[in-house]
């Protein structure tokens, strides 16, 4: 009985000096962000959010008084609410700053809610006029803007097949931080994290990806936003004065969205899902 319990002995021993090297290779990774353990990891990490609020985003092309919105929050939005919750969590600037610059190649697509009504409306506001009274500077006009109320939940989902450990627990980290998407008044409710293997055609799809992919059929194509390959936190910073330049900081990727036109009116256009392939 001695011998045979030797070699499990030494299988054991060589067990456990493995399982050091695995600790002391993510020890130099980085400091544990989170007192929990970090989700299981999978091709796709997803965050799911319930809306709170009306939903209003605004492509980034479109001009200050024509503010027609997007059905859908857009890869530069997701990323940027992600960031904007990892100050919020308690993270240090220089670990924001590597956390944006880390989700710069993560792909993210995104699964709205099911149904979308898009309220059409003239607002009253209040503009700086080009050659104001210095006393008066604020001359009052109209402007058209859009408000989208959802019903159903977000996905976004995080393309983590790089196998990065510590995206992974930041991730895990700020999601339940993030309070908003798009405009501020764009409230969401943090619901969970998962993983998943494979995405639905729920989610948003590139229109050039080199995957073939069948598209839903109520869907539409919009261009969306996303970081640039030079995207970095002091250039994006809405406190600095640099401006990101197209195609190097921000760029904009043909999408095709699942949601498509069911009704509209002078007041209102109605979006759904294929409820066939949301069931399937």
């Amino acid at each position: 009985m001695a011998r045979a319990s030797r070699p499990r002995r030494r299988r054991d021993r060589a067990a456990g000096a493995e399982s050091g090297k695995r600790g002391a290779r993510q020890a130099r990774g980085g400091p544990s962000l989170s007192p929990t353990p970090a989700p299981a990891r999978g091709p796709w990490l997803i965050a799911e959010y319930a809306p709170t609020a009306l939903f209003s985003l605004k492509a980034s092309f479109a001009t200050s008084s024509v503010g027609r919105t997007l059905v859908v929050a857009t890869p530069y939005a997701v990323k940027m609410a992600f960031v904007d919750a990892a100050f919020r969590a308690g993270l240090a600037d220089p670990d924001c700053a590597d956390f944006l610059r880390s989700l710069v190649l993560i792909e993210v697509r995104v699964a709205p809610p099911a149904e979308a009504v898009v309220t059409h409306t003239f607002v009253k506001v209040r503009q700086e006029s080009r050659d104001a009274d210095p006393l008066r500077p604020y001359s009052s006009t109209i402007a058209y803007r859009e408000v989208a109320h959802q019903r159903g939940l977000w996905q976004w989902a995080f393309d983590l097949s790089s196998r990065d450990q510590v995206l992974a627990e930041r991730l895990d980290r700020v999601a339940p931080f993030v309070s908003y998407i798009g405009k501020r008044g764009s409230f969401v409710q943090f619901s969970r994290v998962f993983t998943a293997t494979a995405l639905g055609t729920e989610f948003t799809q590139v229109v050039q990806g080199r995957a073939a992919w069948t598209p839903p059929r109520q869907a539409h194509i919009v261009p969306l936003d996303d970081f640039g390959p030079e995207a970095d936190l002091e250039t994006l910073s809405s406190f600095t004065a640099k401006s990101p330049v197209r195609e190097r900081h921000r760029k904009f990727v043909e999408t095709i969205v699942p949601l498509g036109l069911v009704n509209s009116g002078p007041g209102f256009s109605e979006y759904r899902a294929d409820r066939e392939h949301r069931d399937g």
